[in-house]
């Protein structure tokens, strides 16, 4: 099966947003052992949509085409498959009645602009949107079908795991014996990680894939069949030693969400102070629900007087090692574990970039400690200066990492291969 995504508006054609929802769509489909083999954008202009529907409809299967389908004048997808297939548009009666029920349910007068997102082409068949006014519809044309989709985020995941993928399992039975597995990375290039298991020899049945999302490079291990989904445990675990330090989660999104499984509901609390991270840490972990179980602070000291009022560093400490160095960061953790007596705080400290620095500590360098009851941990890392983002989110990374390994038990201190640390 040829699977193909059109994504429709000038924003997205112009850079002005991040398609983010094309992303999230191809990792969607790879889970399901499908790959988008080709992504084409399309700006709010008629023919030019008439033109690529028409145009890739000749060669792929099914079309996700994501946009378009509001109430404005630029909302042009409807109509562009209409002409394309040479007929008219037509108004869905129950969409409409569906249009009328949520505004008045929501107490609201209806804007005739929004009938729009009724009319659909003739032979279009409805797809349902449960959390939104957009009205999704499938057409065939030539070899394809055509699956359209709103631009909304939430709205297209919703439709895509609603009724895409059964979609696709009925109509192509695909997807039904597939299963992956996800190991999450952080420190290695992935070049580096696929140096390292280019010489596997899996299983029929059973890939890899690699996913760059930065910190983190996310190997999934795909399995296909009965067979090969039975060997899926043996193989991810031999993937897991093969990669070593390098693996930091397993089915997880980002170490942030790593650590918030393991403190959730734990008891242990976690405290904070972070310089070269900027509240980095903290906005990753409030981003899961319940994570004020344990989260007792997160501070953003990020001046010397702001180390020394608030953490207690010591003034002596700042001047005869820096704010950049392990004398430094060590007691911004003792004091952030401190204040309210928590079981473990993080605290980082760095030169982010792109300006400052110095050839003792250029670009990239950065203070890590992790204050627990029992002592303190902490290096100093050398991290590549590609943008002051990069550095910020490694940082956070192996942070967060230490911490996780302080959790399970393990050395602490570990090598990530391209993450160099200075001796202490």
């Amino acid at each position: 099966m040829k699977l193909e995504m059109i994504c429709t508006g000038e924003e997205v054609l112009s850079g002005q947003i991040v398609d983010t929802n094309a992303a999230w769509f191809a990792n969607v489909m790879m889970e399901q052992g499908i790959e988008v083999q080709r992504r084409i954008t399309v700006g709010d202009r008629l023919e030019d949509l008439i033109a690529v529907f028409q145009e890739r409809s000749l060669h792929a299967d099914v079309i996700l085409v994501n946009g378009g389908l509001g109430p404005t004048s630029d909302d042009l997808s409807a109509e562009a498959m209409a002409k394309a297939k040479g007929e008219p548009l037509v108004e869905n009666l129950v969409w409409r009645q569906r249009l009328e029920d949520w505004f008045t349910r929501n107490g609201r007068e209806m804007p005739l602009s929004n009938l729009k997102q009724a009319l659909l082409p003739e032979s279009a068949v409805m797809v349902d949107n449960p959390v939104g006014t957009a009205c999704g519809f499938r057409v065939k044309l030539n070899r394809a079908w055509l699956f359209f989709t709103p631009g909304v985020p939430f709205e297209l995941k919703e439709m895509v795991k609603g009724q895409f993928i059964p979609f696709l399992q009925q109509e192509f039975g695909v997807g039904a014996k597939v299963a992956v597995k996800k190991l999450l990375t952080i420190g290695h290039g992935e070049s580096a990680l696929a140096d390292k298991l280019e010489t596997l020899e899996l299983p029929e049945g059973i890939t890899l894939g690699y996913r760059s999302s930065m910190p983190h490079i996310e190997i999934k291990i795909f399995a296909r069949g009965d067979k090969a989904i039975g060997l899926l445990p043996r193989v991810t675990n031999h993937v897991r030693q093969v990669l070593g330090t390098a693996v930091v989660a397993e089915d997880r999104q980002s170490l942030a969400e790593e650590i918030h499984a393991r403190l959730n509901q734990s008891g242990f609390s976690l405290a904070l102070a972070e310089s070269c991270t900027g509240g980095l840490i903290a906005s990753d972990l409030v981003t899961f629900s319940g994570s004020s179980s344990y989260l007792h602070h997160g501070l953003v000291t990020y001046s010397n007087e702001s180390k020394v009022k608030v953490l207690g560093v010591s003034p002596q400490t700042l001047d005869d090692h820096g704010a950049v160095s392990i004398a430094t960061v060590e007691e911004m953790a003792v004091g952030a574990r401190r204040l309210l007596d928590s079981d473990f705080a993080l605290a980082t400290s760095g030169i982010a970039g792109p300006d400052g620095g110095s050839e003792e500590k250029p670009v990239g360098t950065v203070a890590l400690a992790l204050a627990t009851r029992g002592g303190v941990y902490s290096q100093m890392i050398k991290l590549p200066r590609r943008s002051r983002d990069l550095v910020r989110s490694l940082s956070a990374a192996v942070a967060l990492d230490m911490l996780r390994r302080e959790l399970l038990g393990e050395a602490v201190i570990v090598d990530y291969g391209s993450i160099g640390r200075y001796s202490k």
